[in-house]
């Protein structure tokens, strides 16, 4: 695999001057390392089929979701992630919770090699090359 050099990065905003350009370039190569590469690109999608659900809860799921949808708290997905739903009664029998079994999705990222700069760092640095 090629080495990446600051020359492969290309800034192509018509609107930007040159100087502009070469600024922005000299930032993202400052923090190449933030970015996806060889070694840190993301693994494959997984998706996973739909669990069961007790017929005696599936009206009640239904319910839930669309109360879920029209809230916005929840929104349809094209992801090519998929996750199963994992139906949870309540202590009261009746009541019915929603969880997201996340554990394939968990075994397949690893914890990233190094921390995440502050968004506040980022902004600063950003600010200081503007």
């Amino acid at each position: 695999m090629k080495e990446v050099t600051l020359d492969d990065i290309q800034v192509n905003n018509p609107h930007a001057t040159p100087e502009e350009r070469e600024r922005l370039r000299r930032i993202i190569w400052k923090r190449r390392h933030l970015l996806i590469g060889a070694g840190n690109a993301l693994p494959p999608a997984a998706s996973q089929r739909c669990r069961r659900v007790a017929p005696q809860f599936r009206e009640k799921l239904s319910m839930l979701i669309k109360g879920l949808l029209s809230a916005k708290i929840i929104t349809t997905s094209t992801s090519p992630w998929a996750s199963p739903i994992v139906v949870i009664i309540k202590a009261n029998g009746v009541d019915i919770c929603l969880c997201i079994d996340y554990q394939v999705v968990n075994s397949l990222t690893r914890l990233m090699v190094y921390p995440m700069p502050l968004i506040n760092d980022l902004l600063e640095d950003f600010d200081k090359e503007l």
